[in-house]
Order: structure tokens, then sequence, then C-alpha cells
């Protein structure tokens, strides 16, 4: 008799897509609202957009069980520095934390694909994308999930970003009015529901601005 072996998978793949962009005075993130495994939808209606702070939002893809353990971790280390300097994070001090929490757990890692929004010192709308083990960067725009490789060539082409490698350093804020980066997100979205089916069902938008915060929804493709 062949003798089988147990094998644990302590990961799954949860699909879904999300988008960033960051502008002179606002940031715009965005998600769908499918949770999948396999050719599986385990629920339409899942919001992937997670508030930090007042003004410092996380979208999540990946592995929800892990994006849910990563929330937690993260509100209690910021209800701690909120007791110790009577103030919330700024964003990208939260950006740090993320990086450091995630990079803490690079062995047995989070399996979340995230991108932090909200405003720098200066005010600016800013993004940071992060890998899986908490290497990240400044961005004006990002895609992370699995619709990030149909949505990123578009944005890229639309956007066109200066590399960060150019010298004088540029500002990477989209030149972007906030209507038309709701407008390119919303886009984005229904071509990559097109090809992707593990992104699909709702679009959950959230804008950050001088007004506050203010969510909107769009329909997108649920086959």
């Amino acid at each position: 008799m062949t003798k089988q072996q147990a094998r644990f998978e302590p990961y799954d793949f949860n699909g879904g897509t999300c988008v960033a962009i960051a502008g002179a005075d606002y940031c715009v993130v965005a998600a769908d609202t499918r949770m999948s495994t396999g050719y599986n939808i385990l629920t339409r209606d899942y919001s992937k957009i997670y508030k930090l702070a007042d003004k410092c939002l996380m979208a999540s893809s990946g592995f929800q069980a892990d994006v849910r353990a990563l929330q937690k971790v993260l509100g209690a280390k910021h209800l701690i520095y909120q007791h110790q300097h009577n103030k919330q994070m700024s964003c990208p001090a939260m950006a740090r934390l993320l990086s450091n929490t995630l990079y803490y757990k690079r062995f047995f890692p989070y399996y979340t694909f995230n991108v932090l929004v909200g405003f720098d010192e200066e005010g600016k709308g800013c993004v940071y994308t992060y890998d899986a083990v908490g290497s990240y960067e400044k961005v004006g725009y990002s895609a992370q999930g699995s619709g990030a490789k149909l949505i990123m060539p578009v944005l890229d082409n639309q956007l066109k970003s200066p590399s960060p490698l150019l010298l004088p350093a540029q500002d990477a804020v989209t030149p972007l009015c906030e209507a038309e980066a709701i407008d390119v997100i919303k886009d984005v979205f229904a071509s990559a529901t097109e090809r992707d089916i593990y992104t699909g069902d709702k679009l959950e938008i959230v804008i950050l601005n001088a007004d506050g915060m203010r969510r909107e929804y769009a329909e997108l493709r649920k086959d």
C-alpha cells in the first residue's frame, strides 16, 4: 500500500482587487466586494477597505483571514500609540508601522497585499504600496490583487507617474482632479471584471479630502 502524507495548507487566496490614486488635495481608494475561493463565491458584499485612523485607510487583497488578523494587530498598536501620545498616528508613521508589522512575520507571513492611503506631512495625498513581507514604496497610484496585472498598465498609461530615480525628485501625486480619478477607477474596474473571475459584484470607493471621508458604490459584473 502506498503511504499517504497529510499536508497542511495554511493559506487560501480569496481574490479581489484594490486600487488607490493620490492627488494634490485628495486620495481615493477602491475595491470590489467579491470574496471567493477557487471557483466558489463565498460572498458578494465583503468590504476590503479598513479605516486605520481618521485620515488613513488600508485596502487589502489576498487571504482574508490574515487580513483580519493584520487589521486587529494594527488597531491594537494604534490604540497604544494614542494612549501614549494623546493623538492619532500620521499616515507616514502608519505606513512604517504596517511595514514593520509585515516584516516581523516574514518567516510565516500574512498572505496579504495592501495599499495604504492618506495625507503626508504637507497635506498632499499619498499612496503606499506593499508586498507580503513589508517592502513598500510611496507612489501616486497603485493596484493590488487578482486584477492588478490588468489594471496597472492602464494606470501607467493614463497617469504617467514620474520615475522615483529622477533627480531632482518629482512629486508623485497624479495630475487628475478628484472627479477624474474616480472616473478612471470606475473604468479600470469595469475592464478588469471582464477578464478576472475573482473581481466583480460591486465597487466600493472611499474618498478622503479636506471635507472628510465619503463612500460611493458602483455596480460591477456579477457572473
